[in-house]
């Protein structure tokens, strides 16, 4: 498939209505951008709940120049999308009724599933949201989609690379044994499970995404990424856990989308049911990480810390599949992508922190 250009995808997508649901987040968004881009309708159906605008203004403890941030970044996001044709619907996933209205409207030929808790973290603390949002509203797509495999020829699922657990060795593959541990992990492969059981039994074609942790342009789901350079900017220290040796397979935003757009367009049906790791396909240390935060902000303090010992056990995520399958390869690097980003973040907090003194 590497013969197949990214820009010749649109032929594959002119005539496709895909529909996001949870779609305004981080991924979501940028996926939709892209789609967009390349000619497809795109419709997001999103409640707006999590990483939302009021959220963020009643968020207590957040410092006004951060809240500024983050409220550039969403707003930003709307503008973006509606600037590509990209159309919102503020409706509920969770909700079967309001779900319904919004496939009537829309009348997708695919569905991406990517309603969810964006932290694992957040997942511990509300365990029964982020099984309402993970898998009632996954139940509720199934369910929609169920009566009109003829009309709906794919359902991509947004999963994650915690469903490996700890790795046992450098790098893991679709064929290795899922492990997971904790909410988060567990209902991302409880929602695995659930596609494929529907694939199974009424012929969905189907396609599932392990990604693993991104990073990219107005995230606010403050990943490790996120953190570090927020810190650096204000002062505190890049924490390095047993000297920052941990190991995970960084990932920009942009490679991410440019796999799951390729996964959309070149997906051959009912018959096609896929799992792909969609990630750069190469660990980096933490301490890796730290020091392209400190080539764009140098007075960044470092600092080391003993490692806590429920942390998991990560490394690489072999891309070869969608290599493959879907001519997928990576192209930024964590010294070109996430130094770009670091010094988009640089900028967006200098906008930020000008706002802020001007009100």
């Amino acid at each position: 498939m590497s013969h197949i250009p990214y820009e010749s995808l649109s032929g594959h997508l002119k005539d496709q209505r895909i529909l996001l649901v949870g779609g305004a987040g981080f991924i979501g968004h940028n996926l939709a951008l892209d789609l967009a881009n390349l000619g497809a309708t795109v419709g997001i159906c999103d409640n707006l709940m999590v990483n939302s605008l009021i959220e963020n203004c009643y968020e207590p403890g957040r410092a006004q120049v951060q809240r500024t941030a983050y409220q550039n970044f969403l707003l930003d996001r709307f503008l973006l999308l509606r600037q590509v044709g990209v159309e919102l619907m503020n409706s509920d996933a969770r909700l079967l009724a309001d779900l319904g209205r919004v496939f009537e409207r829309f009348q997708p030929t695919k569905v991406v599933h990517m309603a969810a808790i964006a932290s694992a973290v957040d997942a511990k603390a509300e365990p029964g949201l982020c099984f309402d949002l993970q898998l009632i509203t996954l139940r509720n797509v199934l369910e929609l989609v169920r009566p009109k495999v003829k009309e709906i020829n794919q359902v991509m699922f947004m999963s994650s690379s915690t469903v490996y657990g700890d790795f046992e060795g450098d790098s893991v593959d679709e064929t290795t044994f899922p492990r997971p541990e904790g909410i988060y992990a567990n209902a991302k492969f409880m929602g695995e499970r659930l596609v494929r059981t529907y694939r199974t039994q009424y012929g969905l074609g189907t396609t599932v995404v392990r990604p693993s942790a991104l990073y990219g342009e107005r995230c606010i789901s403050r990943r490790v990424s996120q953190v570090f350079i927020e810190n650096a900017l204000t002062g505190k220290p890049l924490l390095l856990e047993g000297g920052g040796d941990g190991k995970l397979d960084f990932t920009y935003i942009k490679d991410l989308t440019q796999g799951m757009v390729r996964a959309l367009a070149l997906h051959k049906g009912h018959d096609d049911s896929s799992t792909f790791n969609l990630t750069f396909g190469n660990a980096r240390t933490i301490a890796d990480l730290a020091a392209v935060v400190k080539s764009v902000v140098p007075d960044a303090i470092l600092e080391e810390r003993p490692r806590a010992k429920d942390k998991p056990i990560r490394g690489t995520l072999s891309i070869e599949r969608a290599r493959e399958k879907l001519g997928f390869e990576p192209e930024w690097t964590l010294e070109s992508g996430f130094k770009q980003y670091c010094e988009w973040y640089v900028d967006q907090w200098r906008r930020a922190q000008q706002q802020t003194e001007a009100n």
